[in-house]
């Protein structure tokens, strides 16, 4: 069965699979061809403003995940993302792609467990 795997874009040798994006700008210093994607989900991001108020500061990760659900709770391309993601599993593995350094305390990982109680 396909399975949801999450990564940093800049990561060496990601494995196969449906490569999406959720980052709202664009990682730095990545080409487009280098990145490969087969979606760039950026209305599924963090609004400028909660992403910019986070900071990526570890402290306020908490309250951050919080915000950030309930961004994507009341957010109109949730099910069509959510769809996209149930086909595309239908046929392949899906790498959900970020390019925050910290690996832990980021948006994708709100992401993924979001994606995980859904799919």
């Amino acid at each position: 069965m396909s399975k949801l795997i999450l990564r940093r874009i800049y990561d060496k040798d990601l494995p196969e699979g449906y490569r999406v994006l959720v980052d709202r700008l664009w990682p730095r210093g990545m080409s487009k061809v280098r990145a490969a994607l087969d979606l760039w989900a950026k209305q599924i991001a963090p609004s400028p403003e909660l992403r910019k108020w986070f900071g990526h500061d570890p402290e306020k990760y908490t309250e951050f995940k919080s915000k950030y659900l309930s961004e994507i709770e009341d957010n109109p391309y949730t099910n069509e993302f959510l769809e996209k993601i149930r086909k595309a599993l239908e046929k392949q593995d899906v790498l959900i792609l970020y390019s925050a350094k910290d690996q832990e305390h980021n948006d994708a990982v709100v992401l993924m467990e979001y994606l995980n109680s859904k799919i």
